[in-house]
């Protein structure tokens, strides 16, 4: 399901959610264990998992960009600055496992937006394949498939 994107104010919210069949701690350890992280988007690390702490972006050239964590709720909320943006994760337990709620708040609608709303989306593709023990055959070809989708529907606003 595409991600749903509002204006709010000056700025953008995009929302994406995913019902999965597996723990809250499970869910988190995805999102701040390196080990876990890793596997899902291997050029974050968590440097220092506390508010005011830092996660770290490894620009492939050598250097690294710090991205504040604003809010830490453990087993609930991770939020960080992502470059001009804020990412925000919120689990919320359910009978079955937990809903994963990620937003970004997106300062500026840009021509590259479309492709970071589709990366985000195959990122939590993967997360709930990694959990539920399958692999995305082509990560490549999945971000192919929903930047179309995000180029069409930005193009709308």
């Amino acid at each position: 399901m595409i991600a749903e994107i509002q204006k709010a104010g000056n700025e953008y919210i995009a929302r994406f959610e995913r019902r999965l069949e597996h723990s809250v701690e499970q869910v988190w350890s995805m999102l701040t264990n390196n080990e876990q992280l890793s596997k899902w988007f291997a050029e974050l690390s968590v440097e220092d998992l506390r508010e005011g702490g830092f996660i770290k972006f490894d620009m492939g050239d050598g250097s690294y960009e710090k991205m504040e964590i604003l809010t830490l709720k453990e087993h609930s909320v991770l939020e960080y600055t992502w470059a001009e943006d804020i990412v925000r994760f919120e689990l919320y337990p359910d009978d079955n496992g937990c809903r994963l709620v990620m937003i970004e708040k997106i300062k500026t609608i840009t021509s590259h937006t479309p492709r970071d709303l589709a990366g985000w989306h195959v990122c939590l593709e993967v997360i709930q394949a990694l959990l539920d023990g399958r692999t995305i055959e082509s990560r490549e070809d999945e971000w192919k498939k929903w930047y179309d989708k995000y180029v069409q529907d930005l193009e709308k606003r």
